[in-house]
């Protein structure tokens, strides 16, 4: 992917889904979505073997469908519309569990299905889903631009809660350098995170 590229689904790759032979433009898509749907999926009780499969489900119905969406902004997001997808797809799955009991996990399950597929929720966790996805994609993209100290420390302190001084002895920095290790990731990190998203407005503005 070229560095100006955005990793965001935008209407322009929408478009470039409908050619089923676009490889890069389907390997993109994969790239950002298949954990979204597969972490939503696990959020709404599926065990890893059945949220996998419920990834590929998704990605087989939205090859097949992707050439008859009208993409139009002002009509909802791309990502609504695969929302909808993987909501309707995760709640018949709970649904025919709930016909074909599979033991002790039942319970959790009914509780489920009690909630509206339409709940707001659904909707937060979908979305909470993305954004974590979204940040991890753009540690992918920035991690290149900082030295390998300076990333650890980052990792240590931001992402793992080793405290400063901890991490000051393990990779031969003080405290203080730590901190301004710590502070120049993440304000690199927000820069990015904050283009993606204006290129995902922008792409779909257009």
């Amino acid at each position: 992917m070229a560095v100006d590229d955005s990793p965001i689904t935008r209407a322009s790759l929408v478009l470039q889904l409908r050619d089923g032979s676009n490889h890069e433009a389907w390997l993109e898509f994969t790239r950002l979505y298949g954990p979204v749907v597969y972490g939503f999926a696990r959020k709404r009780g599926l065990q890893d073997a059945d949220a996998a499969d419920m990834m590929q489900d998704v990605m087989r119905s939205v090859s097949s469908s992707i050439g008859r969406l009208d993409y139009d902004r002002n009509q909802g997001s791309f990502r609504g519309w695969l929302f909808t997808i993987t909501r309707n797809k995760v709640f018949n799955f709970l649904s025919a569990r709930r016909v074909r009991p599979r033991g002790s996990g039942d319970s959790s399950t009914n509780r489920l299905l009690e909630m509206h597929p339409d709940s707001n929720e659904d909707s937060d966790e979908w979305e909470m889903e993305y954004q974590r996805r979204i940040a991890a994609l753009a540690m992918e993209r920035v991690k290149t631009e900082f030295q390998e100290k300076t990333w650890r420390a980052f990792w240590l302190t931001a992402v793992e809660g080793v405290a400063a001084a901890d991490v000051a002895r393990q990779v031969g920095m003080s405290p203080g350098a730590i901190y301004v290790a710590k502070s120049r990731v993440l304000a690199r990190l927000k820069e990015e995170v904050e283009t993606m998203r204006r290129q995902e407005e922008e792409e779909g503005s257009s």
